[in-house]
This record gives C-alpha cells, structure tokens and sequence, in this order.
C-alpha cells in the first residue's frame, strides 16, 4: 500500500484508492473511467452486474487495477461486506463517491408507500449504508480522505412532481452537511453533489406514476437529450469539486441558478420550482 499525504489532489489520484457504487452505467461508470485515468486503483459496485462487468472490463483492458462487486446498496450488510473485501484488497479507501440511487416522477397523492420505501432505501439509506461501511476504517487510519454523496438540484429546489425524490435527495444533502462539520477534525472531506439536468438512462429507467406516463416519459427524454450534459461531464466536476474541498457541488447551469435562488430568494424559488415541474407533466 502506497503512503500518500491526505491532501493529495483529485487531479492526481495515482496510488489512490477510490470506491464508487453504481459503476455501472452513467456517472458511476465514468467517474470511474476518469480516476483511473488520474492513477487510481478502483473499488467498485453496481447491483446491475452486467454493466458492472463492462466498465470493469474496459478499465483492465487499459492496465488498470479494479475490484468489483455485486452490491444491493439498500442491504446494509452486501454495504459492510463490499467495504471490508475492498479494505482487505487495498489496505483502505481515499475517496468514496456513493453514487447509486434511482429516480421516480410523481407528485405525492400519485406515489405510493412502497414507492416511498424503495426511493428511502436505495437514494438515503444507500447512502447511509455506503457511509457507515466505510468513514470508521477511515477515521481509524488517520489518512484523511474524501466522502462524494450525490444529491440532485431537485435536492436544492424541490419539485411537486419529483416529491418523493426530491425528499430523499434533500435528505442526503442534510447528511452531508452534518457529515463534513463531524469528520472536518479528522481531515475527511464531504461534498454533496448536487446534478441538474443530466444526460443518462435514468429517463428511461425512472417509474412515472399519474397519467400519460409514456407521453411524459417522451417528453422529459427529450429535453434531457437536448439539453446534452453528459455524465462525463459531471465526472469531471465531481473531481474538481473535490480539490477544491467543496461542501455542496451543484453541477450544470440550471443546478447553480436553483442552488442560488434556493438561498438568496426562496419564494422566486418556489416559483421557478412550480414552472420546471411541468416538464414532467
């Protein structure tokens, strides 16, 4: 295991050690592609264990070094064990970037319990799981390091028809916060990132509950599609987010403007909240 001091640049990760759940596909996927670039040695999971395969794959292709494991992020106990196998393998982690989580479109008379339980288990508890399987070994090697939890900008502005999502997403951005203030004297960051309108499968994959799912599942892919912020993009930020030891890292111009109006001018806020919803209509 290399020594490496605990201010080390996300710019430079070479013999760092990077754990990142849901590598599959989108972020996760190319996160991963762009610390391995940076010299990380890489950690990761996905429940989809197809596309984890496929990262993992194009990464080795390259020389890279990657340990992979199917993970149901919601099961705290796969959480603890992917967290001790990824220990056992490097010796530790430097950055864990909790990235899996799962969308659903619908106001609140139109989302169910088990709709609620679902969003809860995989977009908080995950998160939650993914932090408590990995912050004590970091805390105990006295190394520093970085936590990446990912929120959303509907975790800034919250949106009527994203009730449920935007609930637990304004959830991680709470823990977050607390996170960073407990864990600053053992030198560990925490960056809550918080992505707007971005380019990935979630459009197709999100459940769409109400009417007319199929038309709105149409139109909200298409102005996905047409606003073209690709997760590469977002990896990029996520990594500049962390040298620069950000608290909360809106990334994609409309996540910066709602970040803005969110604090300065809530019911502007409201307002222009109400206006993005109709997107998902």
């Amino acid at each position: 295991m290399i020594t490496l001091p605990s201010r080390t640049k996300a710019a430079d990760l070479s013999g760092r050690i990077v754990a990142i759940t849901g590598a599959g596909s989108g972020i996760g996927r190319e996160l991963a592609v762009l610390c391995a670039a940076r010299g990380a040695y890489l950690s990761l999971c996905d429940i989809n264990e197809a596309g984890l395969i496929d990262t993992a794959d194009a990464l080795r292709s390259n020389g890279h070094e990657v340990f992979t494991s199917r993970v149901d992020i919601s099961d705290a106990e796969q959480m603890a064990t992917f967290a001790e196998a990824t220990n056992d393998r490097f010796g530790g982690v430097d950055m864990v970037v909790n990235n899996a989580g799962v969308g659903l479109v619908g106001g609140f008379l139109d989302t169910s319990l088990e709709d609620w339980e679902w969003l809860v288990s995989i977009n908080l508890m995950g998160v939650v799981h993914g932090c408590h399987a990995f912050v004590p070994s970091m805390v105990d090697r006295g190394r520093g390091g970085h936590i990446v939890n990912l929120s959303s900008a509907a975790g800034l502005l919250a949106n009527p028809q994203l009730s449920a999502y935007s609930a637990t997403k304004f959830a991680v951005l709470g823990l977050s916060e607390a996170l960073r203030m407990e864990l600053e004297p053992h030198g560990i960051g925490v960056t809550a990132v918080c992505p707007g309108v971005i380019d990935t499968a979630i459009t197709q994959t999100s459940p769409i509950r109400g009417g007319n799912a199929d038309e709105r599942r149409k139109n909200m892919a298409a102005v996905y599609r047409k606003r073209g912020y690709t997760a590469e993009r977002v990896a990029r930020n996520i990594l500049r987010a962390v040298d620069r030891n950000r608290a909360v890292a809106p990334v994609a111009a409309e996540a910066h403007i709602m970040y803005a109006l969110s604090r300065a001018t809530p019911p502007v806020a409201r307002w222009v909240a109400a206006k993005l919803a109709a997107v998902a209509e």
